[in-house]
């Protein structure tokens, strides 16, 4: 039987890893995050990968979208961010989605995306039909209308739009804001608890993709000693007869 005085001391060599465990965030899949419908492919496999899923009539993604531009700005550089637009079925997210394409083919895309939100959320403009937005990218952006025109009824714009739609519908994304974390998995402030907590789950669901990713080679493997040269040999002096 073990003695008090050895039980105390085990006892006491514990707490760390006790108090290590209690302090370690407990996220459950299925529970704080979960699995997207579809897992979808990243656009660049050699970083991690955050997507924010958003829609410009949601006043959360608005409040969300300072917070979120916080915390990516502490972020290392394997992280590589991208938005999503979610239409939420309503008719002028469509036409405000078909500009966000139209904004990334000319280069705005930061600008409308704030431009936009702020139109909508703080001016409460309708935003709603090609006009609007036209206006929207000559007023606020610089974008002359015959160039927005012609980016906003393209087939690359179009097609975007399509494929961008096509993936909320895969991953079965339903609310906004969500982030989904290398294609696999999506967390949101409902599921998370708010947007503290959301960020701190992308943050665990980072730290995960991070460990799983394979080492590089050149980081992996060792480099080759170099071996050393043999020195030449002398010639042999001739033999004298």
């Amino acid at each position: 039987m073990l003695s008090l005085a050895r039980l105390l001391v085990i006892l006491t060599a514990l707490l760390p890893f006790a108090a290590s465990a209690a302090d370690a965030p407990k996220f459950e899949l299925g529970k704080e995050y979960k699995p997207v419908a579809v897992p979808q492919p990243t656009s660049d496999p050699s970083k991690i990968e955050v997507m924010e899923v958003f829609a410009y009539s949601c006043p959360h993604c608005y409040a969300f979208d300072p917070v979120l531009k916080q915390w990516l700005a502490k972020q290392p550089k394997d992280i590589n961010f991208v938005r999503l637009p979610h239409t939420l079925g309503h008719e002028e997210n469509v036409v405000r989605n078909k500009a966000f394409y139209a904004a990334q083919m000319l280069g705005v895309a930061d600008k409308f995306h704030l431009a936009l939100f702020s139109a909508v959320h703080t001016d409460h403009k309708p935003m709603a039909t090609p006009e609007d937005l036209r206006e929207l990218f000559a007023k606020d952006l610089g974008v002359p209308a015959r160039d927005f025109d012609s980016a906003y009824s393209s087939f690359a714009v179009d097609g975007g739009y399509r494929r961008g739609d096509g993936m909320v519908r895969d991953m079965a994304i339903g609310s906004v804001p969500t982030l989904v974390i290398e294609g696999r998995y999506y967390t949101s402030p409902s599921s998370g608890g708010g947007f503290p907590q959301m960020l701190q789950i992308a943050d665990y669901l980072i730290a995960q993709a991070r460990a799983a990713k394979p080492r590089s080679t050149a980081a992996a493997e060792p480099a080759a000693t170099p071996k050393k040269k043999k020195k030449a040999k002398a010639p042999a002096a001739p033999k004298t007869p």
